[in-house]
């Protein structure tokens, strides 16, 4: 039942091969036997709530008036702001915050019919690549304990993966939903900008976050997507575009379609194992019918240092609302004002959110901000340009999600330029506000998961998610589980 697809739970529960009760308590069961080893979820849903909303999803389910999803359970998070659990964003700035309102997200999944099972553990404010950043501590790889999972959806990815949920919402500011994909083994969206409101979505980088679906497959993946994207007046940044079925291409053939490869992403720092799957992966899409086209990205180097100037420029502004006054953490003891702020912030936030609070400030500061700023945004337009020249010559891009497989537990730790690193296939994408996705193709020596990705044009998701199911219908990848 746990390992079931959310097609296939949908068709279950409307054929009454099972009930919403059945699902909820063996996904709660599963939960309890798996994080405590796992660590993928910062609070859960009280058994007794969730069963009731699963008995009231099975009588709505007898009286005819259920829809698709209702009755099946999924998880957010936790930066997805809930009236019903904790919205903490793995920090202690904001460890006992309860929502006085739901995300427009959150909102989307009840109305559809999702139970809530509970928050998934996520690095601090979303800052991170591997989910060791967490006040609430390091998420571990389902496939491999001593592994990191990817962040900062890290809690998200290993919950999927660990079939705790059959699927669970995540955030992509610098390949956030994609990088804990692919060391997971599952599938994941990071939709066009906009696409998804971040109306209740607690903020990191506001011109860069941007929320999707992590699931199994791509086609619940659509699935997802169908019920998260949409306008919303709340958000400013949100898209104003007609509601489409994200599912309508799935079945379409991928004869013809011009695949790009970018030079820039197989140079040298590429693991091997990497590059044996994007290989394999390459040979398969040729006999699925596609064109192979060698593109180029020339500016895809300088997204690191684009990026690292942009996000943390963003983070300082939005978490200098975390000062011990409204709400959140605030230092027990303080001489006046100022020594409050200073000694809550600094008691509040993590090491790497510091660093990232420091960096912003100093890009931004009187001075600097022409040198740095300015010029990371002269640099994120030329990014998007080259995009622009690259979809001229194919209608998707594939390349690595990450240079190398997951790795181990504190490996980099103590080096973040070389955790910065580990993001250069991912930025670039979120710098030009573009949807990409991460899809499950092969594993490692150490039979740790690879995934490989694919970046569409604007509001392209549909066409993503056909050449990945097409790729999935013909490999079994996505049906890999660990052995947990």
């Amino acid at each position: 039942m746990i390992h079931a697809t959310l097609k296939e739970l949908t068709r279950a529960l409307a054929a009454r091969e099972l009930s919403s009760r059945e699902l909820v308590s063996a996904y709660l069961d599963r939960i309890a036997a798996v994080n405590p080893t796992l660590n993928a979820f910062i609070s859960v849903a009280e058994r007794e709530s969730a069963l009731a909303a699963a008995d009231a999803a099975d009588a709505a389910r007898a009286a005819g008036q259920a829809g698709l999803f209702t009755g099946i359970p999924l998880a957010h998070k936790d930066l997805f702001v809930t009236r019903q659990l904790p919205t903490t964003c793995g920090s202690k700035m904001l460890a006992n915050f309860v929502s006085p309102y739901d995300a427009t997200v959150v909102e989307r999944c009840q109305a559809a019919g999702f139970i809530n099972l509970g928050k998934t553990n996520m690095d601090e404010f979303a800052m991170g690549s591997t989910n060791e950043s967490s006040y609430f501590g390091a998420v571990k790889n389902p496939w491999d304990v001593q592994a990191v999972p990817g962040g900062s959806s890290g809690g998200s990815a290993a919950a999927v993966a660990a079939r705790m949920v059959p699927v669970a919402t995540g955030t992509d500011t610098g390949g956030s939903i994609r990088q804990p994909a692919a060391f997971c083994g599952i599938t994941g969206i990071k939709p066009t900008y906009g696409r998804v409101s971040r109306y209740g979505m607690v903020a990191y980088a506001s011109s860069l976050d941007q929320g999707g679906p992590m699931a199994q497959t791509a086609e619940d993946c659509a699935l997802l997507l169908n019920v998260m994207a949409g306008f919303d007046g709340r958000d400013s940044t949100s898209l104003d575009v007609a509601a489409e079925d994200f599912c309508r291409d799935l079945q379409q053939p991928l004869t013809g379609l011009k695949v790009g490869l970018p030079k820039e992403f197989f140079a040298a720092g590429l693991d091997g194992d990497v590059a044996r799957v994007m290989d394999e992966t390459v040979q398969q899409l040729k006999q699925l019918g596609c064109d192979i086209v060698e593109i180029t990205l020339p500016k895809t180097e300088l997204a690191i240092p684009a990026y690292y100037v942009i996000a943390p420029a963003e983070a300082s502004s939005n978490l200098s609302r975390y000062d011990g006054v409204r709400y959140g953490h605030r230092a027990a003891e303080y001489r006046d004002l100022n020594d409050m702020y200073e000694r809550t912030r600094a008691e509040g936030f993590g090491a790497e959110v510091k660093r990232r609070i420091l960096v912003g400030t100093y890009v931004l500061s009187h001075g600097y901000y022409d040198a740095y700023y300015l010029q990371a945004q002269k640099i994120r337009r030329l990014i998007a340009d080259d995009f622009q020249a690259a979809f001229a010559q194919c209608d998707v891009i594939l390349g690595p999600v990450a240079p190398t497989p997951a790795w181990n537990l504190g490996e980099k730790a103590d080096d973040p330029v070389q955790m910065y690193l580990a993001d250069i296939y991912t930025l670039s994408v979120n710098l030009a506000g573009l949807p990409a996705m991460s899809v499950p193709a092969g594993l490692s020596a150490q039979q740790r998961p690879i995934g490989v990705q694919l970046i569409g044009n604007y509001q392209q998701e549909a066409r993503l998610l056909n050449v990945a199911h097409q790729f999935q219908q013909v490999t079994d990848w996505h049906q890999r589980r660990p052995a947990l």
